[in-house]
């Protein structure tokens, strides 16, 4: 749910949002929001004695669950940061022509 929240708003949400700190704020909370949506889904997955998603020890910290999440994470704020640089490159983008030949 994660990466496809990712793919879904970050690089729209640097493209478009003019601020990259409120691009990476909306971000950060829609992540929030999915992450622990996600997260509940695979508790209640994980109660019902399914481990795909963590251990079965309950004392073992789920560390791949962190990581997998946490690079997901990382993949959306350089998505933000590059839709931000090519948004950024349009708006900026000159629409008048030199005609000064000086060569």
């Amino acid at each position: 749910m994660v990466a496809i929240v990712t793919v879904l708003f970050a690089f729209p949400l640097g493209f478009f949002l003019r601020n990259r700190t409120s691009a990476y704020l909306a971000y950060v909370a829609i992540f929030g929001y999915s992450f622990t949506f996600q997260t509940l889904y695979l508790l209640r997955s994980w109660v019902g004695d399914n481990n795909e998603a963590f251990s079965a020890d309950p004392d073992k910290p789920p560390l791949d669950y962190l990581a997998v999440t946490a690079g997901i994470y990382l993949v959306g704020f350089l998505l933000i940061t590059l839709g931000h640089r090519l948004g950024a490159k349009r708006r900026n983008r000159s629409l008048t022509v030199d005609l000064d030949a000086t060569a």
